[in-house]
């Protein structure tokens, strides 16, 4: 026996997406977030190694290349989130909604 099925919104997720702005509106919201939470963890574990291996000089060494390292790497995060905003003012579509 031959079962046959539809796709559409209701039934299947993945119909609601239409373009890929549908896509950058789910996901980009989603990276930020993450990338904002690895920031906050890395900085306070070195903060936390700054705070107990104050007499070892490597491991300070070690804890501020990790601070720079998650500051360099969010720095890095928000200029591509601004890159995608111009894109989408340069394209006029609404890629992150405001």
């Amino acid at each position: 026996m031959v079962y046959a099925f539809t796709i559409d919104p209701t039934s299947f997720p993945a119909a609601k997406v239409g373009k890929i702005s549908d896509i950058m509106n789910l996901a980009l919201p989603l990276a930020l977030t993450g990338a904002g939470l690895i920031f906050l963890v890395i900085t306070l574990k070195a903060a936390f190694d700054i705070l107990t291996h104050g007499d070892n000089p490597e491991a300070l060494k070690k804890a501020y290349g990790s601070i720079s390292t998650a500051v360099f790497g969010l720095i890095i995060v928000i200029a591509s989130y601004l890159a995608i905003q111009l894109l989408g003012v340069v394209l006029k579509t609404d890629i992150i909604p405001k």
